[in-house]
C-alpha cells in the first residue's frame, strides 16, 4: 500500500509511503505456517549449533593443554574468551544489525562463526586458540540475539509461545549436552577431533541457513520494495517507513546499547533478575568444572562415562519445557480473565513453583556428591532439579522482563545478557579451586544458599509487581501504569474538590 503525506524537501516534499497491503503476501505475518516453521527452524538449529560449541569445547581442555603444555587456567581462559565477548560484543553490534534486515546478519555472523571453527581444528598454540574462541563468541552471539525479535516478526503474541519455548529449549540443552559426546571424542580420538565434528555441523547448518532462510524484517522488506519502486519507476518519492526514520548509528546506539546498561544499574527488577539469571548461567558453567570432580576424580569414572553425568540435565530441560508449556496456559488463562489484558506477574507461576529446586538441587548435589560411598544417583538427581530449576528460571526472567518494559524489554534483556555472559565467562576460572578448596559439599552450599535467596525474588515480584512497576518511569510508561496512576490522581483531586465544595455549601446553610 502507498500512502503520501507532506515531508521537508524543497521542490518536492510529498513522499510516497511503502507500505504492507492488508494480507500483503510478503507481510511476515502473513506467511503461511510451514514457511514460518522452516524459518523457526532453521534458527533453532543455529542456535543450537552456537549452543553446542560454547561447550564442547570444555571437554578437551585437558588434553589441549597437554598437547600445547600451558596451565590448565590457561585452557579455561577460552571459555571466558568465548562468554565475555558474547557479553560485550552485542551492546556495540546490535545498532549496526538495525540498519539491515534479519537475513544478511544471520548469514554473515553464523558464516563467520563456522569460519572461526577453523582456528580451533587447525591451531598450533594456545594463543591461535584463544583468538578463535574471542572470534566465535563475537559472531556467535550476533547470530543469536536477533532471534527473538525475529520470532516476534513471524508470530503474533498469542503464536509467538511455542517457537520461543523451543528456541529457549534449543539454547540451553545445547551447552549442557555438549560434553555427553564431546567427552568420549576427546577420550578416543582427541581434542581436534571435537572441533571437527562441530565444523561439519555447524557448516552444514550453515549451508541450509543461506540457501533456505528469508527476510523477516518488516521494514527491511519494505526498503527493499521501496528501492525496487524507485528503479522501475523513476520517481524517487518511494521511501520505505525506516527510510523516512532515517535513524543514524549514534542514535541507534544511544537507544539500544546505552539503555541496555541504564535500564541495568537504575532499574533494580532488571538487576535483581539479571543477578538470579547470571548466577543460574554460571552455575551451568561452572559444572564443566565440577561435574569432572565429582564423577571423575571421586566416583573414579572414565572421561567419556563422565560424560554420562550430563544426562540429567539434558532430562531437566525437557521436563522445563514440558512445564514451560504448564505455565504458559496459566498466563494465557489469566490473560482471558484479565479480558484480554496481559498480566506480567502471570509469568512467574512457574518460577514460584519450579525455581526453587534449583536450590534443592544443589543442596542434594552438594551433600551426596563429595563422598565416594554415597551413591551417585544422589548427585545425579541433584543435577536434574538444578536445571528444572534454571529452566523456570529463563523463561520467568525474560518472559517477565519483556512484558514489564514491553518496547524497553529488548534492551532491559540486553542488560541482563551482559550481566549473565559476564559471570559465566568467570567461573569457570575458579570453579576447580573453589571446589577442591573448600569441599564440594560446602561449594555446593554456598551456591544453594544464594540460589534459595533469590528464588523469594518471583514470589516478592508476584505480589508486589504492580507497584513496583508504577514507581519506575521505565516500566510504568510502558504498561499503562502512568496513564493509570495519573487518572488515580485526578479522580482523587476532583473527588477532594467535590468535598470542599461540599463543606463549603453545608457551612453556608
Amino acid at each position: 500500500m502507498d500512502s503520501t503525506y507532506q515531508g521537508a524537501g524543497d521542490k518536492d516534499d510529498r513522499i510516497i509511503l511503502v507500505q504492507f497491503d492488508e494480507g500483503d503476501k510478503e507481510n511476515p505475518m502473513n506467511w503461511s505456517k510451514p514457511k514460518k516453521w522452516l524459518m523457526t527452524s532453521l534458527l533453532c538449529s543455529m542456535t543450537l549449533a552456537i549452543g553446542l560449541s560454547t561447550t564442547a569445547y570444555s571437554s578437551g581442555i585437558g588434553t589441549m593443554v597437554a598437547e600445547f603444555g600451558v596451565s590448565n587456567e590457561l585452557g579455561q581462559l577460552g571459555l571466558f574468551m568465548f562468554n565475555a565477548s558474547c557479553a560485550i560484543a552485542p551492546l556495540f553490534f546490535a545498532p549496526f544489525c538495525e540498519l539491515t534486515g534479519r537475513r544478511v546478519v544471520y548469514v554473515t555472523a553464523f558464516g563467520l562463526f563456522s569460519v572461526f571453527t577453523l582456528m580451533l581444528v587447525f591451531g598450533e598454540n594456545i594463543a591461535t586458540i584463544l583468538l578463535g574462541r574471542f572470534f566465535q563468541g563475537v559472531t556467535g552471539s550476533i547470530g543469536t540475539i536477533l532471534v527473538g525479535g525475529t520470532l516476534a516478526d513471524l508470530f503474533d503474541d498469542d503464536e509467538r509461545s511455542i517457537p520461543t519455548s523451543i528456541f529457549t529449549f534449543s539454547a540451553i540443552v545445547s551447552t549442557v549436552g555438549a560434553p555427553l559426546y564431546a567427552n568420549y571424542i576427546d577420550q578416543y580420538l582427541g581434542w581436534r577431533w571435537i572441533q571437527r565434528v562441530m565444523i561439519c555441523f555447524t557448516g552444514a547448518v550453515f549451508i541450509l541457513e543461506a540457501v533456505l532462510f528469508r527476510e523477516t524484517r518488516g521494514s527491511a522488506i519494505l526498503t527493499t520494495r521501496a528501492k525496487k519502486l524507485r528503479k522501475d519507476t523513476g520517481d524517487m518519492r518511494f521511501r520505505s517507513p525506516a527510510e523516512v526514520e532515517n535513524q543514524g548509528i549514534a542514535q541507534l546506539f544511544r537507544e539500544s546499547s546505552l539503555r541496555a546498561v541504564t535500564l541495568l544499574i537504575r532499574e533494580p527488577v532488571v538487576s535483581l533478575f539479571g543477578a538470579y539469571l547470571a548466577l543460574a548461567w554460571g552455575v551451568i558453567f561452572l559444572f564443566l568444572s565440577v561435574i569432572n570432580i565429582t564423577f571423575g576424580d571421586i566416583h573414579g569414572w572414565s572421561e567419556g562415562n563422565v560424560g554420562l553425568a550430563y544426562i540429567p540435565l539434558i532430562l531437566g530441560c525437557f521436563i522445563g519445557f514440558g512445564t514451560g508449556l504448564f505455565q504458559d496456559h496459566l498466563y494465557f488463562r489469566k490473560k482471558a480473565e484479565n479480558k484480554g489484558v496481559a498480566v506480567p506477574e502471570a509469568r512467574l507461576y512457574g518460577a514460584m513453583i519450579f525455581s526453587p529446586l534449583f536450590a534443592i538441587g544443589m543442596f542434594i548435589f552438594a551433600w551426596t556428591g563429595y563422598r565416594a560411598d554415597i551413591s551417585y544417583w544422589g548427585p545425579l538427581v541433584g543435577l536434574c532439579l538444578i536445571l528444572v530449576g534454571i529452566y523456570h528460571v529463563f523463561l520467568a526472567v525474560y518472559s517477565y522482563t519483556g512484558d514489564a518494559y514491553q518496547e524497553l524489554g529488548s534492551s532491559a534483556i540486553a542488560g541482563q545478557g551482559l550481566m549473565r555472559n559476564m559471570f559465566a565467562a568467570v567461573t569457570p576460572l575458579f570453579a576447580t579451586q573453589m571446589f577442591n578448596g573448600m569441599g564440594v559439599q560446602w561449594a555446593g552450599t554456598l551456591l544453594a544458599i544464594l540460589a534459595l535467596i533469590l528464588a523469594f525474588l518471583p514470589f516478592i515480584l508476584f505480589a508486589k509487581g504492580e507497584t513496583i512497576r508504577a514507581k519506575s518511569k521505565y516500566a510504568s510508561s510502558q504498561t499503562g501504569l502512568s496513564d493509570k496512576r495519573a487518572q488515580s490522581g485526578d479522580e482523587e483531586k476532583a473527588g477532594g474538590k467535590a468535598e470542599e465544595g461540599k463543606a463549603a455549601s453545608e457551612a453556608s446553610q
